[in-house]
């Protein structure tokens, strides 16, 4: 667990995700997953590494997930501030952590998709791919 001086800390326990608000966050006020179902949520936090954000209070604020086999690659997604907590750098402090947290295992790529947040992501390291014509992806539903 890392705790700033001001309270907030993060955690990577699933057991307390708070399960409830990060659904609501996800399925009513994050483009990328808007009307995303709670048995989703939760089967991806199962299948997740998970990163809580919580204010002194004990209540969750943000959160963040990583699909990553621990080797050689990593997904970052589902980064979400509460809009009551933003402004506040704990997305820029959010990813920073997560970096740091998998700098260990050495992985070859963390990669991300964004379509406002560019300048978070790169205080902590992140670029725009160098040759995106590079990457493929297949759309199920």
């Amino acid at each position: 667990m890392l705790r700033r001086e001001d309270g907030y800390e993060i955690a990577t326990d699933p057991d307390r995700v708070d399960m409830d608000r990060v659904h609501h966050w996800l399925s009513t006020d994050a483009y990328w997953a808007l009307g995303r179902s709670r048995e989703t949520v939760e089967r991806c936090v199962r299948a997740s590494l998970n990163f809580g954000v919580y204010e002194p209070a004990g209540g969750q604020v943000a959160y963040a997930r990583v699909v990553t086999d621990l080797v050689a690659f990593a997904w970052l997604s589902d980064v979400y501030v509460d809009p009551a907590h933003r402004g506040r750098g704990l997305g820029t402090w959010l990813a920073a952590s997560i970096r740091d947290h998998l700098a260990p295992y050495r992985l070859r790529r963390l990669m991300l998709a964004t379509v406002d947040a560019h300048g978070v992501y790169e205080k902590v390291g992140f670029t725009p791919v160098p040759d995106p014509e590079h990457l493929m992806v297949m759309k199920f539903a």
